[in-house]
């Protein structure tokens, strides 16, 4: 294994990742409409007589599904297999950013250009030490732009496994407020969009948001309603009542403010929206789709609350 230098890395900055790229298939109805169904959003805009694509979608048309596109660069498989050689063999996406420039309608034909924007110096994560690895993508439509696809990834090598879980079934047998010393949970980011939920939490309660003219409730916080449009809202208090819609269980990474495994859940709110939150009181292999949940705030560190859902022991959801 040898070290590779940042000035080697910086060279790929500007390189084609793909070139002229075509989207397989044209923007469709077909693929909106599974796209809505499967996000729950009924926004009438993606089925009316004349229907867009939700912008959302715009990275969706331009995949390549499992043969890839026949224009693809082989820049970033050079790329790759430098920091392979090197010894940052494993890779997790970390964030992505999208700009719409306008909205893409049914029969129009993707193109697009992409490009490796940036590589990082050494970075030294919890996951291990590596490169951050920005690609940016051009999208247009009909040959009009459309939009920009930013897309990071991390090629790291790994931390020493063994280490890692040695500390982490240490940890285990600490008391609680120990191991809440080692180490804070991630802050929630708080913006001017979703601020009075956070004001909410901190009274203990759980506000959501309702359309002023439709009277939709929505979750989590957006400025502008996703039924009519609408920029007029208020807040109702939820109930606390709920039921486990879906669910999956956190093994890895292990990190020093958390305690795997536990269970995220999506809850069914009773108001008629579904937030994603820790399922609690139970053991994590015991949580259920259908299970009935109720709302708690749980004191997660000395400045953060948070709110979570509990499960009665006993309990019992439908399928697994």
């Amino acid at each position: 294994m040898s070290e590779v230098s940042h000035k080697e890395l910086k060279a790929f900055e500007g390189r084609a990742a793909s070139k002229t790229g075509v989207g397989k298939d044209p923007v469709n109805e077909p693929m909106i409409r599974h796209w809505c169904e499967a996000m729950g959003d009924a926004n009438p805009a993606y089925t009316g007589p004349d229907p867009i694509a939700p912008p959302t979608m715009l990275q969706a048309w331009t995949m390549g599904g499992l043969t890839g596109h026949q224009d693809h660069s082989a820049a970033y498989e050079e790329l790759s297999a430098l920091l392979d050689g090197a010894g940052y063999t494993s890779i997790v996406a970390t964030d992505c950013e999208q700009e719409y420039l306008r909205a893409l309608r049914p029969g129009e034909t993707v193109t697009f250009d992409a490009v490796i924007e940036s590589v990082s110096e050494r970075k030294t994560t919890k996951l291990g030490t590596g490169h951050f690895i920005t690609t940016r993508m051009d999208v247009r439509a009909d040959g009009e732009p459309a939009g920009t696809h930013r897309f990071r990834v991390l090629k790291y090598a790994p931390a020493q496994k063994y280490a890692a879980a040695e500390k982490q079934a240490a940890a285990r047998t600490q008391a609680p407020d120990q191991r809440k010393s080692e180490g804070k949970r991630p802050r929630p980011v708080i913006n001017r969009d979703n601020a009075g939920f956070w004001e909410g939490v901190k009274q203990h309660q759980l506000l959501i948001q309702r359309c002023g003219d439709c009277r939709t409730p929505r979750f989590p916080w957006l400025p502008g309603c996703n039924a009519c449009g609408s920029l007029v809202w208020d807040t109702v208090e939820a109930s606390g009542e709920g039921t486990v819609y879906s669910y999956v269980v956190m093994h890895h990474p292990p990190f020093p403010a958390f305690d795997p495994p536990y269970a995220v859940g999506l809850i069914d709110l009773a108001e008629g929206v579904r937030m994603v939150s820790n399922v609690v009181g139970v053991p994590s292999d015991k949580v259920r789709i259908g299970q009935p949940v109720r709302l708690e705030f749980q004191q997660v560190d000395e400045e953060l609350e948070l709110p979570v859902f509990r499960a009665a022991e006993g309990t019992a959801g439908g399928e697994v």
